[in-house]
């Protein structure tokens, strides 16, 4: 089994920073695609961003320049710096592994942007 637990997720003001965490645990041997997805209220589930084994990276639209995806192999950990962050960036932030043909996901964590 493959489990994923994020941390990092708070409140914080308009134009704020917050940096999420994402730590693998489990059957896994080498880190792989790792991303973060986000989901609001009444709203569909949505690619954040991405970082592939190769170390290449893919943001949505409305966070580049703003957010930055990392890894830690050693750790199999993936995180998400995100800078500037606006009202609409408030949603529940959830972890991703691509691993053996399978998706994998942690339970989320919340991030509140507000004043």
């Amino acid at each position: 089994q493959v489990q994923l637990v994020e941390s990092g997720g708070g409140l914080v003001q308009p134009g704020g920073s917050l940096r999420l965490s994402c730590a693998a645990s489990g059957s896994i041997f080498n880190i792989n695609t790792m991303g973060w997805y986000r989901q609001a209220p009444g709203k569909q589930r949505e690619l954040v961003a991405a970082i592939t084994s190769g170390g290449s990276t893919r943001y949505a639209d409305s966070v580049k320049g703003r957010f930055s995806i990392s890894r830690d192999n050693a750790k199999i950990t993936v995180y998400l710096q995100m800078n500037s962050l606006k009202p609409e960036d408030s949603a529940v932030y959830y972890c991703n592994l691509k691993y053996a043909g399978a998706d994998y996901w942690g339970k989320g964590t919340l991030v509140t942007v507000s004043s």
